[in-house]
């Protein structure tokens, strides 16, 4: 079985990082996270665009957008909803996973979930901060993973004789 694996980790990429400014206090340190991973790996800053949306619902629309310019390689997505004691909660979180998961398809771009849906505050801030590891920096990590995964997935699938 031949294996399709990327072994470089380029520093062309082009990512849109966009961020939900509701909570934003948390946000703030999930794109501090994804900024981090960037720079560890390489990835030259003028290649990085970030922009802000109101909230996690909102994130999708601007995920389209940027996805459908062909400026990008990938979308991070970035957000935080914490449950309070309506359905709200459910409505957007799963709307915001749904639409971005459509843009990915749709657009066939790697848009990267990195929306903390928890329960509580204290929650979020364990998974923003070094507690259980900064999810925005696993973010990136993805971000940059699907990119060269996919490039490699293209070169092997364009080298191979045509059905």
């Amino acid at each position: 079985m031949k294996e399709i694996s990327s072994p470089d980790w380029g520093s062309d990429i082009r990512i849109a990082v966009i961020a939900g400014r509701f909570n934003r206090f948390i946000v703030d340190q999930l794109v501090s996270g994804a900024r981090d991973a960037l720079e560890r790996h390489g990835i030259v800053e003028s290649n990085v665009a970030l922009a802000w949306v109101p909230g996690a619902f909102e994130l999708p629309l601007l995920a389209r957008q940027l996805a459908s310019s062909g400026k990008y390689d990938v979308v991070i997505a970035l957000g935080a909803v914490i449950r309070g004691g309506t359905p709200h909660f459910d409505f957007v979180a799963g709307e915001c996973a749904r639409g971005l998961m459509r843009v990915s398809l749709d657009h066939q771009i790697p848009v990267i979930f990195g929306v903390l849906t928890t329960d509580t505050v204290e929650q979020a801030l364990e998974r923003a901060g070094t507690g259980q590891g900064n999810k925005g920096f696993d973010a990136a990590m993805a971000a940059i993973e699907m990119v060269e995964t996919m490039r490699t997935v293209k070169g092997h699938l364009d080298g191979l004789p045509a059905r």
